[in-house]
């Protein structure tokens, strides 16, 4: 039996790559960058805290709500039916239900 052979040494770990920003393709231009972002069940969203505003794009229509003061942080959603429930989103108040804020 031969003896054991040291090791080689390790390479190098390759730098990590920045994180990609948001797509931000399907908001309207003219608002700064999203203090959050997600999508779930074909549901997406942006929340801009600067301007209140959260914008949704649900079954390929986008519209535009203002936040009144909410910080929204993540949305949920039934499953009602074949497009999907009504999301709620939540805030440091709470959920908010989509139907509470006033679109703009």
């Amino acid at each position: 039996m031969e003896p054991m052979k040291p090791m080689k040494p390790m390479k190098n770990m390759a730098p990590m790559k920045p994180m990609e920003p948001p797509d931000s393709s399907w908001w309207p231009g003219g608002l700064s960058d999203p203090s959050s972002t997600g999508s779930q069940n074909g549901v997406s969203y942006a929340f801009f805290a600067q301007q209140r505003r959260l914008i949704v794009k649900q079954n390929g229509t986008v519209r535009q709500y203002d936040t009144e003061g909410h910080r929204i942080t993540g949305v949920s959603q039934q499953q009602q039916n074949a497009e999907g429930g009504a999301p709620t989103f939540a805030s440091q108040d709470g959920p908010v239900k989509l139907s509470s804020l006033k679109e703009v």
